[in-house]
């Protein structure tokens, strides 16, 4: 059976609602505004619009004592884009029980979104996150991780002395797989489900912020009024690191709703903007990446930007996994050899993961391999 993790009664976050409300904890196990009440599952405040019949539903669970019932409930959730089969209900109650990410994306019905999650640490984009993240850090400011996903970022953050940092999803299984298997336990991070395009959870702060949003803003249809509320949580001072921004000229862009390059750049004015593929080659030989002149942004998959009030100094740590991290092999390698995932995956990603993952484990992989992703710092339970 799923415990019951309390909400603190004096947290340091004090949530708002899809309405801007302020919420406060009512039981160990719910929030409220006075009106209605939110489920809590694994810590994760629950804060969708529009979903009054899986609220209600996951609170009745929780009032009533069966707190597998409402993540049941809550993981059978999805967002507007997603496509594939739902997984039965008594799929979700194995996945409670399940002992390795693997065993779980696969019990959640996850499909492809579940093999990204299970190979992020090798795919181009996420060197290219690295890249973006080390030229602007975080440099000692609280990290909010917009559309965090399973917590990939957030897991290496605080592997490199993050203090303080918050992931937002609108998905709640994605939250609920960095809670229970890719972020360490009792590792700094506050998770919430929560809507983009809703008024956000996170309280305004005096002291700035480093907001991030990877991989997730050309789903979105307001893009601007996302990067205006960026701009806001960031405060003075604070940064705002846009990544894997679908350029909508080129073929591989075509995914969500892109926008040109320099529909991109209009939405962060005074941005550092960057060339997906400088981002990733850079991250593999351990160097800053250069910003990108127009013609290279033309040409780029996809659009990074950055833009850093305090124009923290970069931190080239942050290319690397942290120094006290148990690496492992690359499970893309079998016998030796090499396979991708996937078809789609392979289309995706392969032609420029081959750049650094050779068809073949090298006889000696060298100091090099952490680079390459040879070597991984993969969760304990991957």
């Amino acid at each position: 059976m799923t415990a019951v993790r309390a909400v603190p009664a004096g947290t340091a976050i004090a949530w708002r609602g899809p309405d801007g409300t302020p919420l406060r904890a009512d039981t160990p196990h719910t929030l409220t505004d006075g009106v209605r009440r939110w489920p809590v599952v694994e810590t994760i405040p629950w804060l969708r619009p529009d979903r009054d019949d899986l609220r209600e539903r996951a609170v009745a669970a929780l009032d009533a004592g069966d707190p597998d019932q409402a993540a049941v409930v809550l993981l059978a959730d999805a967002d507007d884009w997603w496509d594939g089969e739902p997984p039965a209900a008594a799929q979700l109650r194995a996945a409670l029980r399940a002992t390795s990410l693997r065993e779980a994306v696969d019990l959640l019905r996850l499909g492809r979104v579940g093999v990204y999650f299970l190979h992020r640490w090798s795919d181009p984009s996420w060197l290219a996150a690295l890249s973006l993240t080390a030229a602007h850090p975080p440099n000692g400011r609280p990290v909010v991780d917009l559309a965090c996903g399973a917590g990939h970022l957030l897991r290496h953050l605080v592997a490199h002395g993050q203090a303080e940092a918050t992931g937002v999803d609108v998905v709640f299984a994605k939250l609920w797989l960095a809670r229970r298997f890719v972020l360490p336990p009792g590792a700094p991070v506050a998770l919430v489900c929560a809507d983009l395009t809703a008024a956000w959870p996170l309280p305004p702060s005096a002291a700035p912020r480093h907001v991030a949003c990877h991989d997730a803003l050309y789903f979105l249809p307001d893009k601007a009024a996302v990067v205006a509320a960026a701009l806001a949580c960031a405060g003075p001072g604070g940064a705002v690191l846009l990544g894997h921004l679908h350029n909508a000229r080129h073929p591989s862009g075509t995914a969500g709703l892109p926008l040109p390059p320099e529909g991109w750049t209009a939405l962060l004015p005074g941005a550092d903007a960057y060339a997906e593929e400088e981002l990733t080659v850079a991250a593999v030989a351990g160097r800053l990446p250069a910003a990108a002149d127009p013609a290279a942004l033309a040409r780029t998959e996809a659009v990074g930007l950055a833009r850093d009030a305090a124009a923290a100094p970069a931190d080239p740590a942050l290319l690397r996994p942290a120094p006290a991290s148990p690496l492992r092999p690359n499970p893309l390698y079998t016998d030796g050899v090499r396979r991708w995932p996937d078809p789609r995956w392979a289309a995706e990603y392969g032609e420029r993961a081959a750049a650094y993952l050779p068809e073949r484990w090298p006889a000696t992989p060298g100091p090099d391999a952490p680079r390459r992703r040879l070597l991984l710092d993969l969760p304990e339970r991957w």
